[in-house]
């Protein structure tokens, strides 16, 4: 049998082919000549999300934060295509919006691959904001309960919350709201069974490995550790959302309460 090699362009860059040729010869069990394993694990899986979008994701069981900084060269790599009307960066995956006559949707994939292949995990422009937290009481329900299902004092709770400076991956799910990585493992913490219906505008929240803050006031699964007062999203304001992927965020701990 002859070995399934990959291409090779004339620019010397190896061409491995559509995404479904690649699942093929993996799951045959010919493997990719010229792919590492690590390679194959985040190429991109590409789905239709309707006539005018794509979905491009590399999500692995964890998140990866090599992977998300790719995600974000990936998405100002394809941000000025033309055809292309908005890239929305999510957690290790990418959205991308595009006029399906103005732009092809194979034609998009082919783009996205190749843009892949050579993103690298961009530093994109950041800042350092510290948002006040008041921990516990009223506004932070849950914080004994995540305490207790952690062996903890809520005062130990609070400090490891506290202490990582976290990374705002991804701003979506809601207007402003800020998917945080960066979160203590040992705080990881499935999402509640039954979502409450009204978590309060600013609650400082955990779910899963993630951690993240309400912009405003809509159901969620998440625990509620704390609040805050700082304004996540403003129609008003330009741009309304307070942060922007890549940012960091330090809580700063202003009181704990019982």
């Amino acid at each position: 049998m002859a070995k399934d090699k990959a291409r090779t362009t004339p620019s010397g860059q190896k061409n491995i082919g559509s995404h479904c040729e690649l699942l093929y010869r993996v799951e045959a069990g010919f493997g990719v000549w010229g792919l590492s394993m690590d390679d194959i694990a985040t190429f991109p899986r590409i789905s239709a999300e309707g006539a005018g979008a794509i979905l491009i994701d590399v999500a692995d069981a964890v998140f990866n934060e090599n992977s998300q900084r790719r995600i974000w060269a990936l998405a100002a790599a394809l941000r000025n295509l033309d055809g292309v009307r908005e890239t929305v960066p999510g957690m290790n995956n990418l959205m991308v919006v595009f006029d399906p006559l103005r732009l092809p949707p194979a034609r998009l994939e082919q783009q996205a691959l190749a843009a892949w292949s050579s993103a690298d995990a961009a530093e994109v422009p950041s800042r350092l904001i510290e948002v006040p937290v008041i921990y516990g009481g009223a506004g932070g329900v849950d914080l004994a309960d995540v305490a207790g299902a952690k062996g903890l004092s809520m005062q130990a709770l609070v400090e490891r919350h506290a202490r990582p400076v976290y990374t705002v991956a991804a701003v979506g799910a809601m207007p402003g709201f800020v998917y945080l990585s960066g979160l203590d493992p040992a705080l990881g913490l499935a999402r509640r069974a039954v979502p409450r219906m009204n978590v309060p505008v600013g609650s400082v929240i955990i779910g899963g490995a993630q951690a993240g803050i309400m912009p405003l006031t809509a159901p969620s699964g998440w625990h509620i550790l704390g609040v805050t007062d700082f304004p996540l999203f403003d129609p008003h304001r330009m741009p309304p959302a307070a942060f922007r992927a890549g940012d960091r965020i330090r809580f700063v701990v202003r009181e704990v309460k019982a």
